[in-house]
């Protein structure tokens, strides 16, 4: 997506969320200063999109060395990297609620998994301390990992439909169902999503689970168009690995919680 797509369309979603989500905002009862800053929400959240566009691998890079010099006409009033550093926190959830509004709304076929996003390596577990109380140990097809799971429910075009961020000691089937709450149709995932109660559960919605099976489990029998549908799963694989690789969505380079 280009530079200048991407700020019209987080400027649209910015135009009427800010104000309502400032509006609904519970008061403390102390007055606070609202001078208007030289960048504009729309602005740092384009630039933070923008970053995972462009390929570098290091944030303070990307602002210092291609931003600040080859995007100066595009963002006259550029903070310094610290400032702009502190300003985080305050688009993380005009940050996520736009994201969420990117999402698809789906067409009956669906691919559900998920992944680990890894906060280090593992010898550096026991020196951890910026994500301490929200991470847990967690077991992929790749070995034990300490981090976070990222859940995502893709259709058959490679569309993100929905999309949860947990703990990675979460099961990956506790999200689902609030992952396909307005879903209809039939969903594909892998033997980590084997479950008499959930897909009883997701049956009452009108939404179809069907799963690879264990190696110990009988054969079951399947329409041809399911088999074939199973067997693309790897779509979201390669989803996965996009964002993740191409995208830069997993370091271990981060200062807090929201940054």
């Amino acid at each position: 997506m280009s530079l200048t797509r991407l700020f019209c369309d987080t400027d649209d979603f910015c135009q009427w969320f800010i104000a309502e989500w400032e509006r609904t905002q519970i008061e403390v009862g102390s007055k606070k200063r609202r001078r208007k800053r030289d960048l504009s929400h729309s602005e740092i959240m384009t630039i933070i999109v923008f970053y995972h566009q462009s390929g570098y691998k290091t944030f303070k890079w990307f602002y210092e060395r291609y931003l600040c010099k080859r995007l100066s006409q595009e963002f006259p009033t550029l903070f310094s990297y610290n400032r702009f550093i502190e300003l985080l926190p305050d688009i993380l959830i005009p940050l996520t609620f736009f994201m969420k509004s990117r999402c698809g709304k789906g067409k009956g076929i669906a691919f559900i998994d998920a992944t680990s996003l890894r906060v280090c390596e593992n010898i550096r577990i026991p020196r951890h301390k910026t994500f301490k109380e929200e991470v847990g140990r967690g077991k992929s097809s790749t070995g034990w990992f300490y981090g976070f799971k990222l859940h995502l429910l893709v259709d058959d075009c490679g569309e993100i439909l929905s999309f949860r961020i947990t703990r990675g000691n979460v099961d990956d089937r506790t999200p689902v169902p609030a992952m396909l709450k307005n879903f209809i149709g039939k969903v594909f995932g892998d033997r980590g999503y084997i479950s008499k109660k959930l897909t009883e559960l997701l049956a009452s919605d009108d939404v179809e689970l069907i799963t690879t099976l264990k190696k110990n489990m009988k054969p079951r029998v399947l329409a041809a168009f399911d088999k074939l549908l199973l067997r693309k799963r790897s779509i979201i694989e390669t989803i996965n690995d996009q964002l993740k690789n191409i995208f830069d969505l997993e370091h271990s380079r981060h200062r807090s919680l929201t940054i």
